[in-house]
């Protein structure tokens, strides 16, 4: 079994970098260094003071230290490495466009007075989780040891426990949906014959390959209209196998 530095370092890139930010945010919150509502997601203060960094750093504080913050630090661990090690594999410069369209997706909604919230991080999380469950349907999940059931319906399943423990469900909607026109685009959309209207912009390419985060370059995801395959995707529409996943392991990780 790795050490917890030898998995941190096996981490891939966009994933590292983003658990990275969100512990030393709160960690920087914790020590006193800054007020929460500094970095909070206020649209007055960013349209007449001109503080735009909300439009980013809003995305990096998942609340204080907790049992939530734990769990919500290894869905990104867990969804967000299953993703770009699987789907995105070699695809570095689109898993970061489909987080870039995930945080604009999100700022949008969230400009709607009735879904409102200061902080979008565990909207973001919450779209990593949609967006895994649509790519590995037939993944077993085992929820707490107690309820079994398919990935599929996990993000479901995820917001049912927020409602349960009195958590906001807000920002698991929020994620739910930007996951959604994520994939609708780029997935559902094409499968139907249309065209995909969200490739990833060049721009991407160059800031990986600047900063040598990892592929800047991506494959062409063409549709085999014979087999219902998306090829450069692991995701098999017509795909009967499954494979296993633990929720428990998101307890001793």
């Amino acid at each position: 079994m790795s050490s917890p530095v030898e998995y941190y370092k096996s981490l891939p890139p966009i994933t590292k970098c983003y658990v990275t930010t969100c512990v030393v945010a709160t960690a920087a919150f914790h020590l006193g260094l800054y007020h929460p509502g500094l970095i909070a997601l206020v649209y007055e203060l960013v349209f007449s003071e001109f503080q735009v960094w909300r439009l980013v750093t809003n995305f990096f504080f998942l609340g204080k230290f907790s049992m939530n913050f734990g769990i919500r630090l290894l869905m990104i661990a867990r969804y967000g490495v299953q993703l770009e090690q699987g789907p995105f594999q070699k695809r570095t410069a689109d898993f970061l466009w489909m987080m870039i369209f995930g945080a604009l997706s999100l700022l949008a909604l969230s400009a709607l007075p009735i879904f409102r919230s200061p902080f979008l991080g565990i909207s973001l999380v919450f779209m990593l989780l949609y967006v895994w469950s649509r790519e590995s349907p037939h993944a077993q999940v085992n929820i707490y040891g107690l309820v079994a059931l398919k990935a599929f319906y996990l993000p479901w399943a995820m917001l049912a426990l927020d409602v349960i423990f009195g958590s906001p469900i807000v920002p698991d909607l929020l994620g739910i949906v930007a996951g959604h026109l994520y994939y609708f685009l780029t997935v559902l959309h094409p499968l139907a014959g249309g065209r995909n209207i969200l490739t990833t912009p060049k721009w991407v390419h160059k800031l990986v390959a600047y900063w040598k985060l990892g592929y800047p370059t991506s494959s062409h995801v063409q549709q085999d209209r014979g087999s219902g395959v998306f090829r450069g995707r692991s995701y098999r529409l017509n795909s009967s196998s499954s494979q296993g996943f633990s929720f428990r392991r998101l307890w001793s990780s």
